[in-house]
C-alpha cells in the first residue's frame, strides 16, 4: 500500500504567499513609477511641440482653440506634468528603499 503524500507546512506555505504577496506589489510600485514618469514626460515636452498645434482639439471651435493654444493652459500641462514627475521619482525611490532594508 502507498503511503499518502506529505502535506506541505501551513506555516511555510504562509512564508511564500507573503514573500509574493511583497514582490507583487514592489512590481506594482515599479510600473506605477514608470508610468507616472512616462506621463510626466509627455506633459512637460508635449505642449510645447510644434505637433500640438496639428491637433484636431483645436478644429473644432473657436473658444476650444484659444484654450488649446493658450499658453496658460500649456503651462498648466507642464506643471501637471512636473507633478507627476515628482509622484513617480519619489514612489520609484520608496520601492529603491525598500528593496534594499
Amino acid at each position: 500500500m502507498t503511503q499518502p503524500a506529505p502535506q506541505p507546512d501551513p506555516e511555510a506555505q504562509h512564508l511564500n504567499g507573503s514573500r509574493m504577496a511583497k514582490w507583487h506589489k514592489r512590481v506594482l510600485g515599479l510600473c506605477f513609477a514608470l508610468f507616472a514618469i512616462e506621463v510626466g514626460i509627455v506633459l512637460v515636452v508635449f505642449p510645447w511641440l510644434r505637433s500640438w498645434d496639428l491637433n484636431w482639439v483645436p478644429l473644432q471651435s473657436p473658444e476650444m482653440r484659444a484654450i488649446w493654444m493658450s499658453p496658460y493652459f500649456r503651462g498648466a500641462l507642464t506643471g501637471l506634468g512636473l507633478v507627476n514627475l515628482y509622484v513617480g521619482f519619489e514612489e520609484f525611490l520608496r520601492q529603491l528603499r525598500s528593496l534594499f532594508q
